[in-house]
């Protein structure tokens, strides 16, 4: 009996809705009803953070949909944190770097120790602020909003973000800038350039990760997703990109590897969807 009942909330979740290609894991707490970056470090939960205007704290969530710690982030502030990646030595990396109306002259990248293993409830943060040089106003001119961004991952000691385009009219091109992993303040390095797609509902990207392989790279976006493979050191802008649409329409946020293969996805509660943690998989 007990098996039923701990089945059930799966079932009405998956007999109430329309998931597309996505597996529905499980409903996410109330709390983090505006998630905005994923990361995980075991099998069993995940780390979350929100976005502009909600606390500055980091969360573990299980499987189940139950938050199993909190971290009040030291020495930092939630400007406006869009996402999440970490490094093999178990260091966890927020990006404060969304940037709607293109006038932040803050950004910045926060370090935090592997929150696994920290003690308390509060953790602390070390700061890698950045900049793009080729912005030259704040804001620019609405065909220029192109330095907003929701997207990064970390690979071999630097930082790769995905910029998220805000232009009129919208293109789809996406930015991709480096950035180095140390503490201090960095001209972030203008890589190369990308194009989803040119419908601006589904072609923003929202969230990044690199496989642990290091040779696939998924962007996520308004109910779609795209890899990036056959590229060459961090040339990304040169590999090859397919798009896969996860048939569905719901703002997704959130995207990291739980294996080579599988994703782990989320999205923001909007207009009574979503708030729910997702796999999907690359196979």
């Amino acid at each position: 009996m007990n098996k039923l009942l701990y089945l059930l909330p799966t079932l009405v979740l998956a007999a109430c809705a329309n998931y597309g290609q996505l597996k529905a894991i499980t409903k996410l707490p109330d709390k983090l009803s505006e998630n905005s970056g994923i990361a995980q470090f075991d099998q069993e939960s995940v780390w979350f953070i929100e976005d502009k205007g909600n606390k500055d704290i980091i969360y573990e969530v299980d499987f189940n949909g139950k938050i199993r710690k909190e971290f009040e982030v030291k020495n930092a502030k939630n400007n406006d944190w869009e996402d999440l990646t970490s490094d093999k030595k178990g260091n966890l990396y927020i990006g404060d770097f969304g940037n709607n109306a293109n006038h932040r002259k803050n950004l910045v990248i926060y370090k935090l120790p592997n929150p696994d293993i920290e003690p308390g409830d509060k953790i602390e943060a070390e700061r890698i602020e950045f900049q793009y040089p080729e912005q030259k106003e704040y804001p620019p001119k609405k065909k220029e909003l192109v330095y907003d961004s929701e997207a990064f991952f970390y690979l071999q000691g630097h930082f790769y973000i995905f910029t998220k385009n805000r232009a009129h009219p919208f293109s789809g091109e996406v930015s991709i800038y480096r950035v180095p992993l140390k503490v201090g303040r960095h001209n972030a390095t203008l890589l190369g350039t990308i194009t989803t797609c040119e419908e601006r509902n589904t072609c923003q990207v929202t969230s990044a990760d690199i496989s642990p392989d290091g040779k696939t790279v998924v962007l996520l976006g308004y109910g779609k997703l795209w890899t990036l493979t056959d590229f060459t050191g961090d040339s990304f802008f040169e590999g090859k990109l397919t798009e896969i649409d996860l048939g569905v329409r719901t703002q997704l946020e959130s995207v990291c590897f739980k294996d080579g293969t599988t994703l782990l996805l989320s999205d923001e509660v909007r207009d009574n969807e979503g708030g729910m943690l997702y796999s999907y998989s690359l196979k």
